[in-house]
């Protein structure tokens, strides 16, 4: 079975598909350890992990298609990849496709944000025209032809121009056949239940730390009518104070004695699967 058709499986099971962000392989590793059924691969957490930048549209197609493709190979189950704009015109949109299918994520989405597109959760987002947005993703549902990869039409009008717009863009892409929409940027409970209410079909939905849609639960969402729930930041957010609190100790005790827990080396072995290389050495290596 694709990565897809477990993703499509997981989405018509009725039960909301939990996708915490994974900004790395190993983190990915970690999400399918803790029990969950998709990982998405967060823009945000890529840049912040690869560059330590912000998220504006500093990474190419080229660098975010190299991460999902080893992310794919980190873990078995789905993928859920950030595809920013397409990366251009309808040209660069079809390889922008067939790029990921061969990466072999399960899905994909596209945003309608001008180009260099910035974080949803940031202030000061262009769209483009919304017309212009489906078709290009009529683009990328043609490009994909017989593979299965899911496409998602993502629309970032929320903060840029309220929830009508929003709604009123995710209705269009839905007309354009993509298999999910996702309305992103959304920061209250009410913008929650106005995209719940506002748009049928098969939708996403993003919970960032920080504000008040946290106190929305998944089986509160699957209630609203969500198909699918990522959690972008959530992981990313822990590492960074994981790290920061590791190092400060460091530095003020001169040395990782009586740090706050930790995982050991041994649990490093075991969560980067050191045993199966070690099988593989014993059965093939010089011996």
């Amino acid at each position: 079975m694709t990565p897809a058709a477990s993703l499509r499986r997981l989405i018509d099971g009725g039960k909301i598909v939990m996708a915490p962000g994974a900004m790395d392989s190993l983190s990915a590793r970690l999400v399918e350890r803790a029990g969950f059924p998709a990982v998405y691969m967060t823009g945000l957490g890529a840049t912040a992990s690869r560059l330590g930048t912000p998220d504006i549209g500093l990474l190419s197609q080229t660098e975010m298609t190299e991460h999902a493709r080893n992310m794919a190979r980190a873990v078995s189950i789905p993928i859920i990849a950030d595809a920013d704009t397409g990366y251009g015109g309808p040209s660069n949109i079809q390889r922008t496709v067939r790029e990921h299918v061969q990466a072999g994520v399960a899905a994909i989405h596209i945003e309608d944000q001008v180009a260099p597109k910035r974080c949803g959760q940031l202030a000061g987002i262009k769209l483009i025209d919304a017309d212009e947005a489906a078709g290009r993703l009529r683009c990328a549902v043609e490009a994909r032809g017989r593979d299965d990869l899911l496409i998602i039409g993502r629309t970032d009008a929320m903060p840029a121009a309220g929830p009508e717009e929003a709604i009123r863009r995710a209705k269009l892409y839905q007309q354009a056949g993509v298999d999910l929409v996702f309305v992103d940027g959304i920061k209250t409970i009410k913008e929650v239940e106005a995209v719940a209410k506002g748009v049928s079909g098969p939708k996403v939905v993003s919970i960032v730390d920080g504000n008040e849609t946290v106190k929305l639960t998944a089986c509160d969402l699957e209630g609203m009518g969500f198909q699918v729930v990522l959690y972008a930041v959530t992981a990313l957010f822990a590492a960074i104070k994981g790290v920061e609190t590791a190092l400060a100790h460091l530095k003020a005790s001169g040395t990782p004695a009586d740090a706050p827990p930790a995982v050991t080396y041994a649990d490093l072995c075991q969560i980067v699967d050191l045993h199966y290389h070690q099988g593989l050495d014993e059965q093939f290596g010089r011996g």
